[in-house]
Parts: structure tokens; C-alpha cells; sequence
């Protein structure tokens, strides 16, 4: 049955759909109550009990596939590589469980994980959740205010660590920063447990900090069953970016999130038992969490952990060699990922150095997949690129493609009645561009609370529009029923009077022969309200000071949009500043371009690229000598 068959089944008869897809997961009580009450917090399956941990190692123990590699480690920051069976895996899940347990953590703690993309990250999570207790992963050398601002709202008693991470070209001392954000928090800690890398050990602090391998061994003969917990039991808080500047901590529960993993597993990106699965992402954002961790391991698929990034280490073809010596069947990554990729290798060379004949889907999220990019991929690799989107707080994909489409976002999924309203709440007809909007109720595995503000879910998502989850997403839906997602709302930009996506004017920059990546922003103006600006990083090998790109990029737009869009500016940048996950930092970028004090962001992969920026545009873009972009002649004034 194809996306939109089953979607409409879905939507048509939720009950016997999600009690179908129920099946997927061991119970150690079986939920008679499916479909949430509609005066509940819909709590789908809520009177079920079950232990995620079990589902996705002890079950496949059982089931005779213990000898099965579940979790690859490769480290291109250190050269390291490792492997876990299920049998492995879940040895070294009980002991940390057994640690923790030690260390007085039971049901409903909380422990902090500050790890770098190693397996003890991994073995961590999954120990919480054997114990019923609640994982919060913070970023890996996420600064100490940050941290210290989680430490306080999570409430963890635990703390578990490492003495370092890397990034091309330094080393990141993960134990000076818990220290520092202690000495900054208003909680009580009961142990920082260290993970002692050689390249940089860790001084532990006595009574307080213990060693990670040390503690393993001293709890390596303990046996520690899965503790049985509700379905609304809560799994894990990720944190994510929120609008009063106070931490936004997403709550992802057992049940429903474990069934809408393994069916979106299988049914989404179509992986089974016993294939390897890649998702280069981080376990600090969402995607590492449902698809590094959860997900592939629910349905005994083997998932690799890198630590590393797509180029620089060593080189463009890391993500191919990574693929090939595994056999990776499909690979989930950001389109920045690619873009990267595609700038220090244009004709793919790196590809055509390696056998990738098990390599079946590119899948793809984190930012608007551009055609370009999209076409790339599909060439040099030779199988489908297929788009998919989502939210930290949906937990799995809203929409997704098929290996047979192109769609910049694809069709809705199960569960998700999508639909496009305007400013007074009224839909949108087929091509019409409004407000992404998701039809109550929710489908299982998404939020429907924030962790320490029982309100702040309401108020932040379903007030704009009573009966909805607001995105905070724009686009329209095709006739065909394709979602076509624009961009945040807040990256629609009025110029005097007309409404432009920057999404659809950097989907259009992308075509030029020049442009490795950019991003357009609103800046305003005292005549039109607002003006876009694009910043562009170019292709290996083209000339940066060459002012006609600017020419041939301002009459690119203007052939298309007409004088209205007004794009006069375009900045050559070296970089454009973005998270860890890829997202570009546009918000950033728009503020230091109109002169605005900027810190930096707490999520920014390299702050020196901030700075460079920073340094490039100067006060105002106008100051700046890498501002080519210039009033072609005939432009509109």
C-alpha cells in the first residue's frame, strides 16, 4: 500500500491502524486503550507498560540474534573503530544501569549525558531507559551557561561525561566545562562520571567524580532486568531552541515513541532486521536520538556512531569510505552535509573510489533540500534522494518522499493531518502559501509537554491556532498532495507590501554555476519594510572577487520574481555559520548584518566562523570590501 493510501487509513481509523502497528513492540502489558481520550494529554496507548531498553536489545538476545553487530563506532577524529552485538551492547548497558543504580538514580531520575559521538553515549541512554529513568543528552562542549541552565531545570542526580571531544583541529575539554557550569548551577549533584580519553585525561575531583571504566569493572558481574514503565512514562527531555530564553525541554514518552519509531523504520525509510543503517548526525539533536539510537536498534537493524564531520576529516570521502567498508543500506543526513560535500568534490571523484552496491536511499533532513543538491547526489550516487521533515518536538518525520519522487518534504505520514492556513485560521487552497499546520490530535511519538511548564506546550503551539500544532513552518500543498515546506514563518520577508520566501529565493540562487551555499535574510529598510540580502559561499575555484556572479545572481532573481524582490546585495562570504546539526543560523547572520551586538550562539558548530563574519560584513554589509553585489543597470531603485 502506498504513503497516501496508508496515510488516509490512518487518519480514517486511527484505532485499528496504531493498534496494528502496536504489534511492532513487546508489552509487558498490552495496551487495551489505544487512541488517546479527547479530554486527555493524548496519551496513546495509556494503560500499556513496556521498558524501551528491552525492545531494543533484550528482545533480539532472546530471540537468538545476540551474535548480530548492533552498534559500529568509527572516529575519524582518533582513528578508533569498534563494535557491539546485541549480546555486547546489552552486557554493557546492564552494568552502566547497575552503576547508576549505585549511584542512587531509579524510575523517573534524571541523568545529564555531556558525551562526544562515542558508544558510552549510546550505552548510557540506553541504561537510563533499562532503569526507567529519563536521559537528557546536552551537546558535547555545549558552553558552560548553557549546560549549567539544563542542569538546573532537568534536576539530574547524575552527570555522565567525558574528559574531551574533538573538532578538526583542537581539543575540547568536556570536564572543565561540567566544572565550570557546577560551579554556575543551583543543583545538587550526586555523580559526575568521567569517560577518561587518552588524548586529554580528566583531573577528577574527589567524592564527587568517578571514572567511567573504573566503575564498569567494579559493577561487571551485576544482572539488572528492565524495569517496567508506563507508556506515558517519560523516556527522555531534549532540549531545543525556545522563545523566551529560558531552556525548552522537549518530553518524549515510552510507548508512543517507540511504536512510531519502528513502524516509520520500516514503512518510511525501509530498513530491516539486519541491515546497516547510517544517520550522520549527533545524538544532541533529535535525529540522533530517534535514528542514531532508537529507532535502528528497535527493529535489530545494526546503526553506525560517527565522530566526525563530512569533510576535513581527512577528506570529501569520508561519508562513501564509511558507507562501503560497512555496507551501509541507507544513509540519513542534512542537506548542508551535502553541500559541503559537493563544494570540495564537484565531479564526485570520492564516490568513484568506492563500491557502494548496497547503498539502496539517500534520505534527507535539517534544512530545504535545493534541487541542485538534490540532483547532485542522485547523480554521483546513482539511488534515490529522498527529502523528509520534521521537528524536534514530532520526534519522527511530518512528511516524507518515496525513492520514486523528488518532493521537497514529500507527502504526510501517518498520523499527521497536515494543512496550510492563513493569517485568520482559514485554509488555504492547493498552491496557496500559508501556515504549515498539524490537525489535533497528534499521532503517537510527539511531545505534548514541555519538562517544568505543564503550560508552556499550549501556549507556545496550539494557541496561534485554536484546534492546531502550529510549525512555525510555511509552504503550500500541491494538487497532488505534496508539502512543500518554504522555510520558518519568520523567514518570510515582506518587501512594500508582497511577500517573499527567502527559501524559494535561495532555492533559486542555488542553480548557478557558482554557488556551493547560501542564505537570504530580510534586512530592513525605512522605504520597503524590509530587504533581502543573499549571502553566498562559492563553489571551489571560482573567483570571489569576480562582481559579475553578483550581476548574473541579482538578474537570476529579478528574471524570475520581477523588480518586487528587490535583490539588490549579494555578499560572498568564506562561511555561513550554522548548528550542529547543519542548520544555517539565519537569525544570526541577519543581526550582524544590520549591526546588531551578537554572542554567539550556543549551538554554533565553529564560532570562528561567526567571527569571520563578523569580520567580513563589518558594522554594516555596505562597509564591507567582500560585499560584491551591486544595482545591476535597469534594476528597480
Amino acid at each position: 500500500m502506498g504513503l497516501a493510501d496508508t496515510h488516509r487509513r490512518s487518519l480514517e481509523d486511527s484505532a485499528a491502524f496504531w493498534s496494528k502497528a502496536s504489534k511492532l513492540i513487546a508489552w509487558s502489558r498490552a495496551p487495551s486503550q489505544v487512541v488517546p481520550e479527547s479530554s486527555g494529554r493524548w496519551q496513546w496507548f495509556a494503560d500499556g507498560r513496556l521498558n524501551t531498553c528491552f525492545n531494543a536489545l533484550d528482545r533480539h538476545v532472546i530471540a537468538g540474534h545476540g551474535d548480530r553487530v548492533a552498534l559500529v563506532w568509527e572516529s575519524a577524529m582518533t582513528g578508533a573503530q569498534e563494535r557491539f552485538t546485541y549480546a555486547a551492547l546489552q552486557r554493557a548497558v546492564e552494568v552502566c544501569a547497575a552503576m547508576l543504580v549505585n549511584l542512587g538514580v531509579g524510575h523517573g531520575d534524571r541523568v545529564v549525558i555531556y558525551m562526544p559521538m562515542i558508544p558510552e553515549a549510546v550505552i548510557g541512554m540506553l541504561a537510563c531507559a533499562r532503569i526507567g529513568a529519563v536521559h537528557s543528552v546536552v551537546f558535547g562542549g555545549f558552553a558552560a551557561p548553557e549546560l549549567a541552565a539544563r542542569l538546573d531545570d532537568a534536576g539530574p542526580k547524575v552527570i555522565l561525561t567525558a574528559s574531551c571531544g574533538f573538532e578538526p583541529g583542537r581539543v575540547i575539554n568536556y570536564k572543565e566545562l561540567v566544572d565550570e557550569a557546577l560551579a554556575m548551577a543551583d543543583n545538587d549533584i550526586c555523580a559526575v562520571v568521567v569517560k577518561q580519553r587518552p588524548q586529554l585525561p580528566a583531573k577528577l575531583q574527589p567524592g564527587r567524580d568517578l571514572d567511567w571504566n573504573a566503575e564498569m569493572e567494579a559493577h561487571a558481574g551485576a544482572k539488572l532486568a528492565c524495569v517496567d514503565v508506563a507508556s506515558g512514562d517519560p523516556l527522555y527531555i531534549l532540549y531545543t531552541s525556545g522563545t523566551t530564553g529560558r531552556p525548552k525541554g522537549v518530553v518524549r514518552d515510552n510507548g508512543g515513541h517507540a511504536v512510531a519509531l519502528a513502524w516509520s523504520m520500516r514503512h518510511i525509510f525501509g530498513i530491516e532486521a539486519g541491515d546497516v543503517w547510517w544517520a550522520a548526525s549527533d545524538i544532541g539533536w533529535v535525529v540522533g536520538h530517534s535514528y542514531i539510537v532508537y529507532a535502528p536498534l528497535l527493529i535489530g537493524a545494526t546503526t553506525v556512531l560517527y565522530e566526525g564531520k563530512p569533510v576535513g576529516t581527512p577528506d570529501a570521502g569520508t561519508f562513501w569510505r564509511i558507507c562501503a567498508r560497512h555496507r551501509v543500506t541507507g544513509l540519513f543526513t542534512a542537506p548542508t552535509a551535502l553541500r559541503a560535500i559537493r563544494r570540495a568534490d564537484e565531479d564526485g571523484a570520492h564516490v568513484r573510489e568506492q563500491v557502494l552496491d548496497a547503498l539502496e536511499a539517500l534520505f534527507v533532513a535539517g534544512e530545504r533540500l535545493d534541487d541542485e543538491t538534490a540532483t547532485w547526489a542522485r547523480n554521483v550516487l546513482g539511488v534515490p534522494v529522498v527529502d523528509n521533515w520534521w521537528q524536534t518536538e514530532t520526534g519522527w518525520p511530518i512528511t516524507a518522499g518515496s525513492r520514486e519522487t523528488r518532493a521537497s518534504g514529500g507527502r504526510p505520514t501517518p498520523g499527521f493531518n497536515v494543512v496550510v492556513l492563513d493569517a485568520n485560521g482559514r485554509d488555504v487552497p492547493r498552491g496557496g502559501e500559508g501556515s504549515i499546520c498539524l490537525r489535533l490530535p497528534l499521532p503517537p511519538g510527539v511531545t505534548t509537554a514541555i519538562w517544568n511548564d505543564p503550560d508552556r506546550f499550549a501556549s507556545e503551539y496550539l494557541t496561534a491556532y485554536p484546534g492546531y500544532y502550529h510549525t512555525g513552518d510555511s509552504g503550500y500543498i500541491d494538487d497532488d498532495g505534496t508539502v512543500q515546506v518554504l522555510g520558518r514563518t519568520d523567514d518570510v520577508i515582506n518587501v512594500a507590501g508582497h511577500r517573499l520566501s527567502t527559501g524559494v529565493l535561495e532555492g533559486l540562487l542555488a542553480t548557478h554555476h557558482s554557488v556551493a551555499e547560501c542564505a537570504v535574510v530580510g534586512l530592513d529598510d525605512p522605504l520597503k519594510g524590509q530587504v533581502p540580502h543573499a549571502f553566498i559561499v562559492l563553489k571551489n575555484g571560482a573567483d570571489h572577487q569576480d562582481p559579475a556572479v553578483a550581476d548574473e545572481l541579482v538578474r537570476l532573481v529579478r528574471a524570475r520574481f520581477g523588480a518586487v524582490a528587490a535583490l539588490r546585495e549579494v555578499h560572498v562570504v568564506a562561511a555561513l555559520p550554522k548548528t550542529r546539526s547543519g542548520k544555517v543560523l539565519r537569525r544570526t547572520i541577519r543581526d550582524v548584518a544590520q549591526g546588531q551586538t551578537v554572542d554567539t550562539p550556543p549551538t554554533i558548530e565553529d564560532p570562528s566562523v561567526l567571527a569571520v563574519l563578523k569580520t567580513q560584513l563589518g558594522v554594516r554589509p555596505a562597509k564591507s570590501a567582500h560585499n560584491i553585489g551591486r544595482r545591476t543597470k535597469g534594476a528597480a531603485p
